[in-house]
């Protein structure tokens, strides 16, 4: 049964329950108001999907807003940890946040497992043991992006991210793979919806094409705009800015667009297809990238509480080591430093109907492990 309650933090919204007094509490923060909120949605529904259909009553959730602020994440954290007395945590959607939040809560011997953010320091120097990252490592979507460039024959691309971690791991993994010059390269600030100054700049770069990573209402701006100012140099990116949410807010500007995911809604196994008609269904919209990293975080945790219980949390840990379940992602595994080594795809963008979407249409990066392996010393 769910419950609902209000946990008395200034910022906290809600606390969101399947089993009080359960023997396992697991703790999301995520960002469920204000800029990115789509993405946070998109994970915790996932997220609770998979749990209500395991149908248990032995474990608990409490979700709370982050609102995009590091402090609040922090403070949510604190009180989850102390007060709420959570064995897993999860849900934090940017990287910035995530390192305000998982090392503290790792050294306390809370598990975290990420359903998005992947920092490089995460995966390297500051990898744990009680750290797992479900989804990628940051740079490995853009480095599938400049293997594609290279395909493509471009030689000379404009490229640029926000000025936060995510952004400077985008732009490293894609400089990592593409061999091609640079026609310039820019930083914006996190949050930016303006793009005059920077669609200019790469109208006089000389440029033969652009790579960007502006997740979320930055991408809808910057593609929007991008599209009115005439510019015509084909676009690459990650999946990040052509997931299912922000195609429908960019329309049209988007179609034929080259992106890079580890996941899409056509990926031809069991799991895939279950989820995506169950998603479908529950919440009447298709499942997001990120509706599809939620799923597989929950599925992991489920898995692991088949064979061990939190308590025992070498046991605990052995089993999600293992990751045996199903992911939506067909084939899924961990490196050493508790990272997927997984496929990464090149999408397009396309119209079903009055629906837009993506397809699969090649193999970017097969059995990609991240570039920080060999620093994470565990």
């Amino acid at each position: 049964m769910t419950t609902l309650k209000t946990m008395a933090l200034a910022t906290a919204i809600s606390t969101l329950a399947l089993a009080a007094g359960a023997e396992t509490k697991i703790g999301m923060i995520t960002t469920l108001s204000g800029g990115g909120a789509g993405l946070g949605v998109d994970v915790r529904d996932g997220f609770m999907l998979a749990m209500e259909q395991a149908g248990r009553d032995d474990i608990e959730v409490v979700i709370e807003d982050d609102q995009r602020k590091p402090e609040s994440a922090v403070q949510i954290a604190d009180q989850m940890i102390q007060s709420e007395k959570v064995d897993i945590m999860t849900g934090i959607i940017w990287s910035n946040l995530a390192m305000a939040v998982v090392p503290a809560a790792t050294a306390q011997g809370v598990f975290y497992l990420s359903p998005n953010a992947g920092p490089s320091a995460l995966a390297g120097k500051r990898c744990h043991e009680n750290y797992f990252n479900v989804a990628w490592q940051n740079d490995n979507l853009h480095e599938a992006a400049g293997a594609y460039a290279n395909d493509a024959g471009l030689k000379n691309s404009y490229i640029l991210a926000p000025n936060y971690p995510a952004g400077k791991d985008a732009l490293t993994g894609y400089k990592r793979m593409y061999q091609g010059d640079l026609a310039g390269e820019t930083y914006t600030k996190l949050g930016q919806t303006d793009y005059a100054a920077e669609i200019a700049q790469i109208r006089a770069s000389g440029a033969d094409s652009v790579y960007f990573f502006l997740p979320g209402g930055m991408g809808i701006s910057f593609l929007k705009q991008y599209a009115d100012s005439g510019v015509d140099l084909p676009v690459v990116g990650p999946a990040f800015s052509f997931d299912q949410g922000i195609l429908q807010a960019v329309g049209g500007a988007a179609l034929g667009i080259k992106n890079t995911s580890q996941w899409n809604k056509d990926l031809d196994n069991p799991a895939n297809t279950a989820f995506v008609a169950a998603f479908e269904q529950k919440y009447e919209r298709l499942p997001s990238l990120y509706a599809s990293q939620g799923y597989d975080t929950a599925n992991l945790i489920l898995s692991a509480l088949d064979k061990a219980s939190v308590d025992d949390k070498e046991a605990f840990r052995a089993a999600l080591k293992a990751a045996e379940f199903e992911s939506v992602r067909g084939d899924f595994k961990f490196g050493d430093n508790h990272h997927p080594i997984q496929n990464i795809y090149v999408r397009e963008v396309i119209q079903e109907g009055d629906v837009f979407t993506n397809k699969i249409i090649a193999t970017g990066l097969e059995n990609h492990a991240d570039a920080y392996a060999a620093e994470c010393k565990m």
